[in-house]
C-alpha cells in the first residue's frame, strides 16, 4: 500500500521554509508522495481556515522538485476547467521532466460556484472541458506533432505521461478514470463504501478490457494510535484502496514531522506484513 502525506499549501502553513521541510521529512522516511490541493479564487465567506491562501499547485510542485530527489509530488486534484489545456500541458510535462518523472496528476472537474464566476468559465460545462483536456494530455504525451485550434505545433518537452488519477464519486468520475486514468482518488473514512465503489470500478473497468485502476484514498488516518491507524489501513486496503493520502491540519514543522515519521513507521509495517 502507498503511504502519502497531503501537504497544506494553503493558510498560514504555506510559507516556503515549511514546505520544503515537510516534503523532505516524507522523503526520508520513505513515504510515496505528498499531494497539494487546488483552490484558485477563495470568496472571503469560505475562507475560513486558509484566510483566502492558497498556493498553485504546478508552481509548488515545481518548487517542492528541486527541493528533493525522489518522492513523488501529486495533485490532489487539479481542476483542468480553469485552466487552458495547452499551458496546463506545458506546465505538467515540464515539472514531470525536471522532477525526474515524479508528478502524480490527481485531477478534477470542480465544485465551487464562485471559482467558476472568477475564472470566467461555465459549471455546466465543467465535465466536457475536463473530458476534453484528458484527451488533449493524451494526445500531447503521445504524440509529438500536436494540434490546438487549427494550429500544429511540437510538443516538447515530452517526457512520459504521468499517471492520471481522477477525483470525484460519481458514475461521470468512473468513466473519466477507465477511459483516461491509470486510478481513482476519492475521499473518505467509510471502508464499506469504499469496497462497493470499488468493485463497481473494477467491473466497468474489466468490461472495457483495462486493469484494475489503482486507488488513492485521501482520507484521515489515527496516527494517535498506531495499532489502530494500521488497521484502519488494512482495512482500506480489503475495501480496495491501494494508497492512502493522509490528510491532517499541523502548524509548524514539529507537528508534520511527528504526523510524518508515524506515517513512516506505518508503511514499514505494512511492507514488512506477510500479507
Amino acid at each position: 500500500m502507498n503511504i502519502g502525506f497531503y501537504l497544506r499549501n494553503m493558510g498560514p502553513s504555506s510559507d516556503r521554509a515549511l514546505l520544503a521541510a515537510a516534503t523532505q521529512h516524507a522523503e526520508a522516511a520513505n513515504l510515496d508522495a505528498v499531494w497539494v490541493a487546488d483552490h484558485i479564487a477563495i470568496p472571503p465567506d469560505d475562507a475560513e481556515g486558509s484566510e483566502g491562501r492558497y498556493l498553485d499547485p504546478l508552481a509548488t510542485l515545481a518548487y517542492l522538485a528541486g527541493c528533493t530527489e525522489k518522492i513523488g509530488l501529486g495533485t490532489s486534484v487539479l481542476v483542468l476547467p480553469y485552466r487552458p489545456a495547452l499551458a496546463t500541458a506545458k506546465w505538467i510535462a515540464t515539472i514531470h521532466e525536471l522532477s525526474g518523472e515524479r508528478l502524480l496528476l490527481g485531477i478534477g472537474a470542480g465544485w465551487m460556484e464562485a471559482e467558476f464566476r472568477a475564472t470566467g468559465t461555465r459549471r455546466s460545462e465543467r465535465g466536457k472541458v475536463t473530458d476534453a483536456t484528458l484527451r488533449f494530455l493524451h494526445e500531447c504525451f503521445s504524440q509529438e506533432i500536436v494540434e490546438a485550434n487549427g494550429q500544429d505545433f511540437i510538443f516538447r518537452p515530452r517526457p512520459s505521461r504521468p499517471k492520471i488519477y481522477v477525483g470525484g464519486s460519481g458514475p461521470r468520475a468512473f468513466r473519466r478514470t477507465v477511459e483516461f486514468g491509470e486510478g481513482w482518488m476519492p475521499i473518505g473514512t467509510d471502508p464499506k463504501k469504499l469496497a462497493l465503489k470499488s468493485a463497481g470500478l473494477r467491473k466497468l473497468a474489466h468490461d472495457a478490457g483495462k486493469p484494475d485502476p489503482e486507488i488513492e484514498l485521501v482520507t484521515t488516518l489515527p496516527l494517535q494510535d498506531p495499532a489502530r491507524a494500521e488497521a484502519t489501513a488494512r482495512t482500506l486496503a480489503e475495501g480496495g484502496a491501494t494508497g492512502v493520502v493522509h490528510a491532517q491540519k499541523y502548524i509548524d514543522e514539529r507537528e508534520a514531522r511527528e504526523a510524518i515519521e508515524a506515517l513512516g513507521l506505518l508503511r514499514e509495517k505494512l511492507a514488512d506484513s506477510p500479507d
